[in-house]
């Protein structure tokens, strides 16, 4: 009882909140993930892009440094933007960038 109490006191909850459910948005054998990033009033363009390969997961995770008003238009905006990145780089996202050897 006294966790619920002061957890709403200082703005946290008795249990741990649950992470909203994204629904991933399929795209040439890709699935994208829009997960927008809460900054004050804005929200900034973030998400994942992942694809199966056998039995593993490949996974690339991006964040922008555009803002939006909206979570709804950052979702949008990101899911467009990671449209163009698999149409330019395929499996290349899943490939580590190589190191300058000077």
């Amino acid at each position: 009882m006294l966790k619920k109490l002061f957890g709403s006191l200082f703005g946290a909850s008795a249990t741990a909140q649950a992470a909203p459910t994204v629904e991933p948005v399929a795209y040439q054998g890709y699935l994208i993930y829009p997960e927008p990033k809460a900054e004050g009033s804005q929200f900034r363009l973030a998400g994942r892009i992942t694809r199966q390969q056998g039995d593993e997961t490949l996974s690339h995770t991006f964040i922008r440094a555009d803002l939006l008003p909206s979570a709804q238009q950052a979702e949008e905006l990101m899911v467009d933007k990671a449209k163009r990145l698999i149409d330019q780089l395929g499996d290349e996202l899943f490939t580590p960038p190589k190191r300058n050897q000077d």
